[in-house]
């Protein structure tokens, strides 16, 4: 069975919150990540890179989710790169019309092809590991779960609490 760190997965998405959100959860799930901010940038690291894994957002400047992913399906070898749509435009005019010809042509099929923003971290993770054949481990679900829970709990935070945690970690990693 394959581990996450023999896996290299390129992110793309324009919003760089987004992205660097989603590269985060895949980096604590333990993947290597690329990033791109546009399906052109994609495609040229795609062909240098050749990452295990693509996710994909479907609506971008310069070459959206959907060109890139014609393109991918028009390329024999790019064609076999497995491709999961990351999208907060499934049901809304801008996506709705893309996402229906991606799932009802050829262009791809099957469970798991797309998710809807805002994603659940664990889902996520769990569609990569599981169309990657990479076991789904209770060490990951607890890591993701925790990290979650304290993003939370830091949004509602003062600026005392935030600090007493800060030391408390520094201590904790000090032992």
């Amino acid at each position: 069975m394959a581990l996450p760190e023999e896996k290299t997965i390129l992110v793309v998405d324009d919003e760089p919150d987004v992205r660097q959100y989603l590269a985060t959860v895949l980096e604590d799930a333990g993947f290597n990540v690329l990033t791109a901010t546009d399906g052109e940038e994609a495609l040229r690291m795609i062909r240098d890179e050749r990452p295990d894994f693509i996710s994909l957002d479907l609506i971008m400047p310069r070459k959206s989710g959907h060109k890139l992913l014609v393109e991918l399906r028009r390329d024999k070898e790019l064609s076999r790169i497995p491709v999961l749509i990351v999208t907060a435009h499934a049901r809304d005019d801008l996506g709705k019309k893309d996402l229906h010809d991606i799932l009802a042509g050829s262009t791809m099929s099957g469970p798991g092809t797309y998710l809807e923003k805002p994603i659940q971290p664990l889902n996520y993770v769990r569609s990569i590991q599981r169309t990657l054949g990479i076991e789904e481990t209770q060490d990951t679900s607890e890591k993701l779960d925790l990290k979650e829970a304290l993003q939370k709990e830091l949004q509602g935070a003062d600026s005392d609490a935030l600090r007493k945690a800060l030391e408390a970690l520094k201590a904790s990693t000090d032992e």
